[in-house]
């Protein structure tokens, strides 16, 4: 009788299980919060609070892929933060409740309960990392396909050539719908372009081992795209890419010399351009679903590309898709005139105005190395 009134400090079998049920539940109910909170929350876009604080810098994307791409960020550093402050409570409770101080004042031995055989444990603690990767894996491969996919059906294709230290835009293909003479325009250049082709085998045989990469000249520019209408930037002028918004666009990526790439920050994506890019198994097309937004963007090479890589930039101007059918028809119709009386004739700034040219010559030691074209701006 005096045994059932006195409390010896031990649990009954039935009160471990209950205690060991109750464990059992709340790690699952918190497994599959985890889980659901990962499943549901890479395809919505985060609270704004939490974005500004996730997104650690980012900006603010204007395409649907940066949109996806900003999201799916912020959700991975959601779950990593919710992961993490579950494992440092588990770990600050390991150290405060089973300390050797408390198991000394219970009567206690010097070490907690070993559960190095508790199966259902062990499981969990298996199972958990391996569900956590996989979730991620399943949104980062989702993510992925979104931005790389090439079945967006662009209305606007856009020729890329970057080259020591500027960028070339040509348009080679629009549609119907943005084109000023109602009917598709293809703005390949084929005279040019018979021209590079010929520069494939153009080295002389009197030269030191002529042609000597798999039979093609040093200079062989065949992969490059050459069209009627491109912009091209100087050390005077930075080169505008005027395009317009709520429109499929391509992008066919190409270097006239070593690596370079091409960054637009809103797009919160780069990709790299490479000489003989199909040679070298490389990817030079991507495509954006739309730009939802008017206005400047700069944009960069983000490849250390040489002494000049830091200034090598450019500027993407988004206008309305009416805009850009006017100013393709001054083009057309003006082939001589230059890419800034184009975007005069559509109300815009004839100049770049988020970035600025620069000198690129290589004796800088005088420290004159700014062109100032503000006065143009």
């Amino acid at each position: 009788m005096f045994k059932d009134l006195v409390w010896t400090g031990r649990q009954t079998h039935v009160e471990q299980r209950k205690k060991r049920g109750l464990a059992r539940k709340a790690g699952l109910g918190g497994v599959m919060a985890l889980g659901g909170l990962t499943l549901a929350g890479c395809d919505v876009a985060p609270p704004e609070s939490v974005g500004k604080i996730l997104g650690m810098g980012w900006p603010t994307g204007i395409t649907p892929e940066a949109t996806a791409m900003y999201n799916f960020w912020v959700w991975v550093w959601a779950t990593a933060w919710i992961i993490g402050i579950i494992m440092w409570i588990l770990m600050l409770v390991a150290v405060f409740s089973w300390s050797a101080k408390k198991a000394e004042k219970k009567g206690k031995g010097e070490f907690p309960k070993q559960l190095q055989y508790n199966i259902p444990l062990e499981l969990v603690l298996t199972i958990m990392p391996i569900f956590i990767v996989m979730v991620l894996f399943f949104f980062t491969i989702q993510t992925q396909h979104k931005v790389v996919a090439l079945d967006k059906d662009p209305q606007v294709t856009v020729d890329v050539t970057a080259f020591q230290w500027n960028w070339k835009f040509g348009y080679q293909n629009v549609a119907a719908e943005l084109s000023p003479t109602g009917s598709e325009y293809n703005g390949a250049d084929a005279e040019r372009q018979a021209l590079a082709d010929l520069s494939k085998v153009d080295d002389p045989e009197t030269v030191k081992n002529p042609n000597p990469i798999h039979g093609m000249s040093k200079g062989d520019q065949s992969y490059l795209h050459f069209n009627q209408i491109e912009t091209l930037g100087t050390t005077e002028e930075v080169p505008v890419l005027v395009l317009p918004t709520n429109t499929a666009i391509e992008f066919q990526l190409a270097s006239g010399d070593v690596a370079h790439s091409f960054w637009i920050p809103e797009f919160l994506f780069k990709r790299d351009a490479y000489a003989h890019p199909e040679a070298n198994q490389q990817q030079r097309a991507f495509q954006i679903e739309a730009i939802e937004e008017e206005g400047a963007f700069v944009g960069r090479c983000a490849e250390m590309c040489g002494t000049y890589h830091s200034m090598m930039n450019f500027e993407l101007r988004a206008v309305s898709p009416a805009d850009f059918r006017a100013y393709m028809q001054y083009r057309i119709d003006n082939p001589d005139a230059p890419n800034s009386a184009a975007l005069e004739s559509i109300g815009q700034a004839p100049y770049a105005v988020s970035t600025h040219p620069f000198n690129s010559s290589r004796q800088t030691w005088d420290g004159d190395n700014v062109v100032d074209n503000n006065a143009n701006l």
